[in-house]
């Protein structure tokens, strides 16, 4: 009897290579970005016909302000487009939309992008699909301990339960499988809590041609893994 794939519940994914294949075809780095939106529908109906409850996209990391004006400009206008038409279709699965970060310093038209996908999808229990939009691990626990100390806590009502409580979702799971695309072999500030037993995909493919073919072949890979969290293998 062939034995059952395991799937992640949780998957996070660090969309990298837009600039770069762009520059590969003498096009502009906004053009790579919105090349790089293109497939994300198809990529997502799949994790959800696979049955992954949680996914995670870093969109625009606490450090990407520092691009160049023109680039972050353009990303917030291509991420007003496909935050328009995918809430409306993401919403027709049963998918529910989360905005993973900071609304600081973001702009208007973004926080109200951000408002009513929220809105549309709040009550909709097939997947969660948390999109990190201004978003920094680190800033995130800094903010946490922030709100723990204003709430008066004692130290030794601190624990992990506690100190997640005050994440920016706090029950967003652990993540069980984290991919980057692009080539590099660093998770760059994302979900640093909630990847600390996390299993990591490295591949070369740039984002704008990362297929369900590739998605595939991360989950098969993921299957392989053997998770112990610190322990050992129970015999059988």
């Amino acid at each position: 009897m062939q034995q059952k794939k395991l799937i992640p519940n949780h998957i996070a994914i660090i969309m990298d290579g837009n600039g770069r294949w762009a520059e590969q075809r003498g096009l502009t780095r906004v053009e790579g970005h919105r090349a790089g939106v293109r497939h994300i529908h198809s990529l997502i109906r799949h994790l959800y016909t696979r049955g992954v409850k949680y996914v995670t996209l870093y969109a625009f990391s606490t450090e990407n302000w520092r691009r160049p004006e023109d680039e972050v400009n353009g990303i917030f206008r291509i991420l007003h487009d496909v935050t328009v038409s995918e809430s409306k279709k993401l919403n027709k699965y049963g998918i529910c939309i989360r905005h993973l970060g900071s609304l600081e310093g973001l702009p208007e038209d973004t926080k109200e992008d951000i408002k009513k996908a929220d809105e549309l999808t709040a009550g909709n229990t097939g997947m969660t699909l948390s999109v990190a939009l201004n978003y920094g691990g680190r800033a995130e626990i800094i903010e946490a301990v922030r709100r723990i100390v204003t709430a008066g806590l004692n130290p030794g009502e601190i624990n992990e339960k506690v100190l997640q409580s005050y994440l920016y979702i706090p029950e967003l799971p652990d993540v069980d499988l984290v991919i980057r695309t692009g080539g590099e072999m660093r998770i760059s500030n994302l979900l640093i809590w909630q990847t600390a037993y996390s299993e990591y995909y490295f591949t070369p493919v740039l984002w704008p041609d990362f297929s369900v073919a590739e998605l595939k072949k991360a989950l098969s890979e993921f299957s392989r893994r053997k998770r112990r969290f610190g322990g050992l293998n129970q015999k059988a």
